[in-house]
């Protein structure tokens, strides 16, 4: 069965008539696999009539199937945007009609209509993406991920190698992309995942293989009355969207690094580690974000090679730049340890954020911050405020040690890491300065510095922080403050990001 043969249903769907609307109201967007008719207050979303080696729609029959599959699995993300599954029926007179008598020639989902600007995509090229909304999704991804269904069995290696064989046959088979740069991001991808393979079998025995979302890029997710929406799961191949959790995140970081947002990508990969707890799998993220570049590649130049003229170079363009990023994600990154101490207000949560997506492999540093860790400990929201007794020496040692642990657990495994904490104990400083040297990873610690009024100031300002700080506490750092030797004494009383310049030149970044 052929494009052709659902012109019909095309015909049926645009027509203004059927949905009581004028004919300026209708949208038709073509993507790879649907045709989306957006119409009045509604979306219906036709799976197109096509058969590729992952995919096969070439029947009505199985096009109803996949529509009743999507409606089931993105339910469990928007149940709110997926309202049903409508058959479109062909009566004795060559009639058409949603659910009416007759032969059933095709089937559409149909979906609550939400504002073009409120995909997430749209949000970042309007500059409107903020660290907010990034930790925001973040947090509803961990929470899906929690949630959703643990497979047994899954040889995640194979399962990837599989992926890989069949997106470099497809990139090759567009031929809008140069073949020597598809060879070496596949050669590339082939090499990691042959390093990466026992962690990854470690990770699905410990339950780490879900059935996830399958395809979480920045089109994929929009943001409704500010709280973001995962919708428009891979519904086609169960086998292709049961997966690693942390591979399932990896297409948003992708996106979001590949557009020029690697700030952001960082904050959410950190803030998803901060809730899920997952962090011994960021090693992975390197090969994770690159295989997704080149999933992304071969669809936006299979989509090429059905275009003409400006829109064929444009997405022939885009499907480069995907090449580029997936290629940039595989370049051998030293891991490091870098520890920022100072008294309460200084900055340091503001410098580590700020300069974490320039350190290490992609994408960039893990930032343990002991106000985060010391609220995991007691169980408790980061943003929650904790009773004083919650600061008595034995637990803030219980916090440092584990900072130190997991920091040098992470150095081990070749991350970049960013140990935040005040570190006003000789003894904390040596300790994590210790981590390094066992790790055998490069080591540099930063002291910030800021007037004593200055440090009043900010933490008085601070609201839904994961500190606790007040003015008392920055007065008692200040009583007890000793001379800190060995570590960079780094003025950061000016501006944060004069401050975040001034130690990526001395990291070398």
């Amino acid at each position: 069965m052929n494009a052709e043969s659902q012109a019909a249903t095309l015909d049926f769907l645009t027509s203004p008539h059927v949905h009581g609307v004028s004919a300026g109201d209708i949208v038709t967007i073509h993507t790879h696999i649907s045709i989306i008719v957006l119409a009045g207050a509604r979306a219906y979303k036709l799976k197109r009539a096509v058969r590729f080696p992952y995919i096969d729609l070439s029947t009505a029959a199985r096009r109803l199937a996949a529509c009743l599959r999507e409606l089931e699995l993105n339910r469990r993300t928007a149940p709110e945007l997926y309202l049903a599954v409508r058959r479109i029926m062909r009566d004795g007179d060559g009639n058409l009609a949603f659910d009416g008598c007759g032969e059933m020639i095709d089937a559409v989902v149909e979906m609550r209509r939400f504002p073009d600007d409120a995909l997430l995509e749209s949000v970042v090229q309007r500059g409107m993406l903020t660290a907010a909304l990034a930790e925001r999704a973040a947090g509803v991804i961990a929470g899906f991920h929690d949630r959703a269904r643990i497979v047994r069995g899954v040889d995640t290696p194979s399962a990837l190698a599989e992926v890989l064989a069949v997106t470099q046959k497809l990139l090759i088979g567009a031929g809008a992309l140069p073949g020597g740069k598809i060879e070496a991001l596949c050669a590339g991808l082939r090499s990691e995942l042959k390093k990466q393979a026992p962690l990854l079998a470690r990770r699905a025995a410990a339950g780490k293989v879900r059935h996830c979302h399958g395809d979480l890029h920045l089109r994929n997710i929009c943001v409704i009355d500010g709280a973001p929406v995962l919708f428009d799961c891979l519904e086609f191949d169960d086998a292709l969207a049961t997966i690693d959790v942390l591979y399932d995140l990896a297409f948003l970081i992708m996106d979001l690094w590949s557009r020029g947002f690697p700030g952001y990508a960082n904050l959410a990969l950190n803030r998803y580690l901060d809730v899920s707890d997952d962090e011994g799998g960021m090693v992975l993220m390197p090969l994770f974000m690159a295989l997704r570049a080149a999933i992304r590649a071969h669809v936006l130049a299979a989509q090429a090679a059905e275009s003409a003229g400006g829109t064929r170079e444009s997405l022939s363009a885009e499907a480069l730049g995907y090449l580029d990023t997936g290629l940039s994600c595989l370049e051998r990154r030293r891991g490091r340890l870098v520890a920022i101490g100072g008294l309460s207000g200084s900055g340091k949560s503001s410098l580590a954020a700020a300069i974490a997506h320039a350190l290490g492999p992609a994408p960039g540093a893990r930032v343990l911050s002991s106000d985060r860790i010391r609220k995991r400990l007691c169980g408790v929201p980061a943003e929650s405020k904790l009773p004083e007794g919650a600061y008595r020496p034995d637990l803030s040692e219980q916090v440092y040690a584990e900072q130190a642990a997991r920091a040098e657990h992470l150095a081990r495994d070749g991350c970049a890491v960013i140990a935040d904490a005040v570190f006003e104990r000789e003894d904390c400083r040596e300790r994590i300065e210790q981590c390094a040297a066992r790790a055998m990873v490069p080591f540099s610690g930063f002291w910030l510095e800021a007037p004593s009024a200055q440090l009043f100031a900010r933490v008085s300002q601070r609201t839904n922080d994961p500190s606790d700080a007040n003015e008392r506490i920055v007065r008692t750092q200040l009583d007890r403050q000793r001379d800190v030797k060995r570590w960079t004494h780094i003025d950061a009383g000016g501006p944060a990001e004069d401050t975040a310049a001034s130690v990526l030149h001395l990291l070398g970044g």
